[in-house]
């Protein structure tokens, strides 16, 4: 995208206080990993706790999303973990509400709850169980780094998705324009 997504305004909100707006619908405390906490701090995300993700030795950068998604994990206390990108502007609020509905039905083994596609599952879109913790850690500390690689070893329910669409992520500046003409 050539800048910080999360801080791209779409109808004067940016992505991540629209994402910030959503998952409050279904939870007091909502928890955002990222390398630059600072970067943040002017938006109206009351409540909000900043978790920075570190880089892991030897290498002094981040490691994506999963080595996020498992630092952010370590700090959270519910049962359910609500795991959502900051790009994801056409996530609406009804649907999302079934989601989470259907939340207490999800199979007692599935680690994940999670939408799926032809790729694959959508990772970052849905609901993980804390207790995967010890699995995703094992699977970091051997050098694993793809969400789509770790879950395929795990069970995971799959959600209901009528609308595809729902799940589009803005990831380039052609993606932000489709958006501007929807």
């Amino acid at each position: 995208m050539g800048r910080d997504k999360a801080l791209i305004s779409l109808q004067g909100i940016p992505l991540l206080q629209r994402i910030y707006h959503l998952a409050s619908s279904c939870t007091d405390v909502i928890y955002i990993v990222t390398p630059w906490p600072e970067r943040y701090q002017h938006l109206s995300l009351t409540g909000c706790k900043f978790i920075r993700e570190t880089p892991t030795l030897p290498l002094p950068h981040t490691h994506g999303p999963l080595v996020g998604f498992a630092q952010g994990l370590k700090q959270v206390e519910t049962d359910w973990v609500l795991l959502l990108a900051c790009d994801l502007p056409k996530l609406r609020l009804d649907v999302f509400q079934d989601w989470v509905q259907k939340l207490p039905t999800v199979e007692s083994g599935a680690i994940a709850y999670l939408a799926r596609h032809s790729q694959g599952w959508e990772p970052l879109c849905g609901f993980y169980r804390r207790c995967c913790l010890p699995e995703l850690m094992d699977f970091i500390n051997s050098g694993g780094r793809s969400f789509q690689d770790w879950l395929k070893h795990h069970p995971v329910a799959a959600f209901p998705l009528s609308e595809p669409d729902t799940l589009f992520n803005c990831n380039t500046p052609e993606d932000l324009q489709k958006l501007a003409l929807d």
